[in-house]
């Protein structure tokens, strides 16, 4: 399986991320367990997480996710740690917000603490923040890699104007460069990537690895009328899907799966892996028959007219 690169940090990953954030939440700590353990059976080797998983639960504060990841790494032992990648991020939590150099140095230390490990081999701005100047962030970073408590940093939810400036701070001043990007952006929802950001990450040679791969679950083309908005806890949000585009979009994947023996979800995330600058789509699962088909997805290869087809079935 070919590894693409995270930015130029010298880390790779698969053309798969796991997403960290159902686990203790939608997926019990068992089931965490064996989701992880398939994942990395099947050649995936970053997993993304935050501080703020899953803080939105009714009875969870935050950490959860990175505590039941914590204890996965704590079960497995070193030969384990030492074939996967932790992703985490700062800055989202209510209980540790913000940028500044004092937050991102004890949410890092809180967020080891979790994780039970030495270093968080990618730590992530979870979103902007402009109240903090550029320059603190990135040099509170830099003190976290030259301690040794992290290896590369990315941006979450940076603008293309944000990002560009975070570059330029980190070119004049020496300081560390954010080496990957999160950004909104599956075949529905192409608009906050594609244009003059996709532009600037290609152009910078940032490693993409988006999120809401498979839009909260649409893409997988189990909600196809509003009886189906109930199959799950984010059936809720797939109202905004269900119209005339999403319908098209799902015709298209009906039609490429139908012709490559593939499901819905795994043409979505082949399709992904196919766009420029896309490191990895980060998607997660709530049981291994999910895991499964979403691993699957990194031995499809789309070919150009089906590409061509999802393109135009998507265009907004």
């Amino acid at each position: 399986m070919h590894h693409r690169p995270l930015g130029r940090s010298g880390l790779t990953t698969a053309p798969l991320v796991l997403g960290g954030n159902v686990f203790d939440w939608t997926a019990d700590r068992a089931t965490s367990f064996r989701l992880l353990d398939a994942a990395v059976d099947a050649g995936v080797n970053l997993i993304d997480t935050a501080d703020v998983y899953s803080a939105w639960v009714p009875g969870h504060k935050g950490g959860e996710s990175e505590t039941a990841i914590g204890a996965w790494l704590k079960a497995r032992g070193a030969a384990l740690r030492a074939k996967v990648l932790i992703t985490t991020k700062v800055g989202m939590w209510p209980a540790r917000p913000g940028l500044g150099r004092a937050n991102i140095s004890a949410a890092c230390d809180d967020s080891l603490k979790r994780l039970g490990i030495d270093t968080i081999d990618l730590y992530q701005a979870h979103k902007d923040d402009e109240a903090t100047p550029l320059d603190e962030t990135l040099a509170a970073f830099g003190e976290l890699i030259a301690a040794g408590k992290v290896r590369a940093i990315g941006a979450s939810n940076y603008s293309t104007q944000r990002l560009r400036a975070a570059l330029d701070a980190s070119a004049t001043g020496g300081l560390p460069r954010y080496e990957t990007l999160q950004p909104l952006y599956n075949l529905y929802d192409r608009r906050a990537y594609e244009g003059d950001l996709q532009d600037l990450c290609v152009a910078e040679s940032i490693g993409v690895i988006p999120y809401y791969g498979l839009a909260s679950g649409f893409l997988t083309g189990k909600y196809r009328s509003d009886a189906d908005f109930g199959k799950s806890v984010r059936g809720g949000r797939m109202a905004s899907y269900l119209n005339d585009r999403g319908r098209a979009i799902l015709a298209g994947l009906d039609a490429v799966a139908a012709a490559s023996n593939a499901t819905p979800a795994q043409v979505a995330l082949a399709w992904l892996m196919r766009r420029p600058g896309i490191a990895a789509p980060i998607a997660s699962a709530t049981n291994l028959e999910q895991l499964a088909d979403l691993t699957a997805a990194m031995h499809l290869d789309l070919d150009k007219p089906q590409m061509a087809l999802l393109d135009g079935a998507s265009a907004d």
